[in-house]
């Protein structure tokens, strides 16, 4: 059981979590290349010094957002992949689905991958050229998974067929050939064999 956070510490992380929610709208709202400190400040309801205490600079506040959005998603990817235990297809392609669906529907990845010149270069790449926290994070996801309802397969194995299928559904949700429902029965077959 975690300790209670302190009361400073519960303050800190509402604080946050305000913030970051007003920079995820207003990014929807307005593309995140026109997203200012001070905006976020202002639309929080506090000062943009405050904003810069929390996050130091855009680029952090950035990275804050993209990590809310990657939690978010790897809650949703467990608990697809625990509820068909070690069906690995079953499992594979609910979470896959899930994610393809919810990606196509997030209006701030629509925003991101939508954008003109210039919008969301500084969130763009944790899809992108830095998707090292995204890819770590579905990946453990993925090996927590197979080591509590398919323990027999060699973590290397799991480790291999979990990033190689994060990869290619990211891939998808960046350039979509076909249904949501038609990648994740392909993918979900991908899953499945580099799994055996």
């Amino acid at each position: 059981m975690e300790p209670a956070l302190s009361y400073r510490d519960a303050n800190r992380a509402r604080l946050r979590n305000t913030l970051v929610s007003a920079a995820r709208e207003l990014a929807v709202a307005n593309g995140w290349d026109r997203v200012r400190m001070a905006d976020v400040a202002r639309a929080a309801g506090v000062s943009r010094q405050t904003v810069y205490n929390e996050f130091s600079t855009r680029g952090g506040l950035a990275e804050a957002l993209a990590v809310r959005e990657i939690d978010a998603f790897t809650a949703a990817v467990r608990a697809r992949l625990h509820e068909h235990g070690g069906d690995v297809r079953a499992a594979g392609h609910a979470a896959i689905l899930h994610t393809l669906r919810e990606a196509a529907g997030n209006p701030l990845i629509k925003a991101i991958l939508t954008g003109g010149p210039g919008d969301a270069d500084e969130l763009l790449p944790y899809l992108t050229t830095r998707s090292d926290l995204l890819l770590a994070a579905a990946c453990a996801v993925i090996e927590e998974w197979a080591a509590a309802t398919v323990p027999d397969t060699d973590p290397a194995t799991t480790k291999l067929a979990g990033e190689s299928i994060v990869r290619l559904t990211v891939s998808h949700i960046m350039l979509p050939t076909a249904s949501p429902e038609l990648t994740a029965d392909a993918l979900a077959e991908v899953f499945t064999r580099l799994m055996s």
